[in-house]
């Protein structure tokens, strides 16, 4: 970013750099084949299959088994016995296959240039496919039962309450479920209905050409999305400038292309909520879950009320990086860019494990165990998928992927991606397997609160107000981007949803529009907080979220709750960490909505919304004083 800071301010950013930057030795195995990373930084993928020929073993008992169902299937709702033998059946079978799939994906994800571990995904979908044809029967044969008859199940067969709540959810979708010869025809509407994404992430990704820039400093970029992604939030302002608008403007080309694509996709998601009896898509999306739509419009009206703090803190990032005049252009650098802080993988470690501790001993201990006990896939090596996940597998443990280099964004990634691992844990070891996979609106929740407790561990800890400035804005900018950012997108799609049950077709006019208009409203455009220019209107073709039916939402409503759970726990709230851990423990053994109130948060009223804008708006405020002790410091 190009900013118009006093020789001063530039003077000391560099002094710091020295000041924090560390001769740290981060092991470098990126051009390393698999086979040569030492094992022991290596996830323990053998807990899972100790060789190829063990997984194929378990492949063909997999196939034996899914031959068993058309046996098994008669007569399977006649008693209190024979159900429960079903529904244990139905588990050996599915948690088989979940085993057989994260060994295949997880190999491969580490090793993509091996093409023996596409080969097993190819053999596992085939049979997948297989087994969900073979138990279509199964929702349909409970819909049949009256709820006198199941109810003297439980009572005769006490094992079967374990799975009360899989049966009460199946129940709940009785006037949703088709009859079984339609719901075979409505499950072949599966192998179209992800066409228009795919064909818009090739039209971004691939086929559209990628123009080339020349940055001030005279590199030449071919500005792909790899490129923009990493030049978007560069030191330079005219380079941030000329990053964003040629990459969206060259988007803009395509826009009646993108337009179509996205018309298709609210269309196919029209057709599936109407045909199984839904009176609109938001309906079909959150009726499963036992959610209220109103949940959803609930969110936007909050966020709307508390646009005030992601102001300020704009207005303050326009400070700090020296700019006359705050455009979308900068919303991607750094406050602080200039700060540079090494940490080594036990570091960090060791940072994850006190900062969870207001979690209790259990939590802490339970945490050492993943990392004695290799969770961790650590660095990246060659042919090693990007990014970072966290993958549960019952039964086993959880697999964390990771691409660790020493920044503090790989500190937070760890911390964060534990706290899937954790959330997988606590499920897994106190749930049978169909109640312990938690539901996606609940799974950012014990992700992001792992990073609140993260920050304040830091923030608490940290000696220089100037890297403390820094950890406070990544936090904010994270909270921007998860909360702010993707209300935006949740409001942007829920009228688009509308426009297309309104009977009408989305086109590229009424989506820039749209889009730049609710970008202005969200950033202040009006009251010169932040000026959008319209270039941004394409944006929205950029985002493949947009196809995936009412998703973007949970990000919001998760990291708001964690903000809210977190904060009872380190102020120390009367029950708040047992309440919490409660929540993880559960698994999806009840609707998330019910899960996340016994934790302490209902998103139907508005409390659990304040507590979270006030926690940004007191992070902001914690910003302001760093930076005014600076100023009178005579450092800024």
């Amino acid at each position: 970013m190009l900013k118009k800071l006093f020789i001063s301010i530039l003077l000391f950013i560099f002094i710091s750099i020295n000041l924090f930057a560390q001769d740290k030795n981060i092991p470098d195995y990126s051009t390393t084949p698999r086979k040569d990373v030492p094992v022991e930084l290596t996830w323990k993928i053998d807990d899972l299959y100790p060789s190829y020929e063990a997984w194929q073993k378990d492949k063909e008992d997999l196939v034996t088994l899914a031959s068993q169902v058309d046996t098994k299937k008669i007569g399977w709702t006649d008693s209190p016995q024979k159900m429960l033998e079903m529904f244990e059946f139905n588990d050996a079978v599915f948690l088989k296959g979940d085993k057989l799939f994260n060994y295949a994906s997880n190999q491969s994800n580490v090793d993509l240039s091996n093409s023996q571990y596409n080969v097993m995904k190819g053999e596992l979908q085939s049979i997948f496919v297989n087994l969900g044809s073979k138990f279509t029967f199964f929702k349909d044969d409970i819909l049949k039962m009256n709820k006198d008859k199941l109810n003297e199940f439980f009572k005769k067969e006490p094992k079967l309450e374990a799975y009360r709540f899989s049966i009460e959810s199946i129940l709940l979708l009785k006037d949703h479920i088709l009859p079984q010869d339609q719901e075979n025809i409505m499950s072949l509407t599966g192998l179209m209905t992800s066409t228009p994404s795919q064909a818009a992430n090739f039209l971004r990704d691939v086929d559209i050409p990628s123009p080339e820039i020349t940055l001030n400093n005279g590199t030449k970029v071919t500005l792909n999305t790899a490129n923009y992604l990493r030049y978007r939030g560069t030191n330079n302002a005219s380079d941030r400038t000329l990053v964003m608008t040629t990459f969206y403007n060259n988007l803009f080309n395509y826009k009646n292309t993108f337009a179509a694509l996205l018309d298709g996709a609210m269309k196919q998601q029209l057709f599936s909520a109407k045909a199984r009896n839904y009176k609109d898509c938001l309906e079909a999306k959150l009726f499963s879950d036992n959610i209220d739509e109103s949940i959803y419009t609930t969110l936007i009206k909050n966020v709307h009320e508390n646009l005030e703090p992601l102001q300020r803190y704009m207005k303050l990032k326009k400070e700090l990086l020296g700019l006359d005049v705050y455009k979308y252009d900068d919303i991607y650098a750094s406050a602080v860019q200039s700060v540079s802080k090494k940490y080594t993988y036990d570091e960090a470690v060791n940072l994850v494990l006190e900062a969870v501790k207001p979690l209790g001993d259990d939590y802490v201990t339970n945490l050492k165990k993943g990392f004695n006990n290799r969770w961790v896939d650590i660095y990246p090596n060659k042919d090693k998928q990007s990014g970072a996940y966290s993958s549960g597998v019952y039964g086993v443990h959880p697999f964390v992927k990771m691409n660790f280099n020493g920044d503090y964004e790989s500190v937070t990634t760890l911390a964060h991606e534990l706290g899937h691992s954790m959330h997988s844990y606590y499920s897994n070891s106190n749930q049978n397997y169909t109640n312990s996979q938690y539901p996606i609106f609940l799974a950012e929740i014990a992700s992001t609160f792992n990073e609140n407790l993260l920050t304040e561990y830091m923030v608490k800890n940290e000696k220089d107000d100037l890297f403390k400035l820094y950890l406070l804005d990544k936090f904010l900018d994270q909270a921007r981007g998860t909360i702010y950012r993707q209300a935006l997108f949740a409001e942007f799609e829920l009228e688009m949803h509308k426009k297309v049950e309104e009977g009408k077709t989305l086109t590229a006019d009424y989506l820039n529009k749209l889009y730049l208009d609710l970008t202005k409203q969200y950033y202040g455009d009006d009251k010169g907080i932040v000026r959008v220019d319209d270039y941004i209107q394409s944006e929205w073709s950029y985002i493949p979220h947009f196809y995936m039916n009412y998703y973007v939402f949970q990000y919001s409503t998760g990291m708001i709750s964690s903000m809210a759970l977190s904060q009872a726990v380190l102020q120390g709230t009367p029950g708040a960490r047992e309440k919490y851990l409660g929540m993880l423990k559960a698994g999806g053994s009840n609707y998330p909505m019910e899960l996340l109130k016994n934790a302490g948060v209902d998103l139907n009223k508005s409390e659990a919304y304040t507590n979270a804008f006030k926690r940004f708006d007191n992070l902001v405020s914690q910003m302001e004083e760093i930076v005014a002790k600076l100023k009178k410091e005579g450092k800024l």
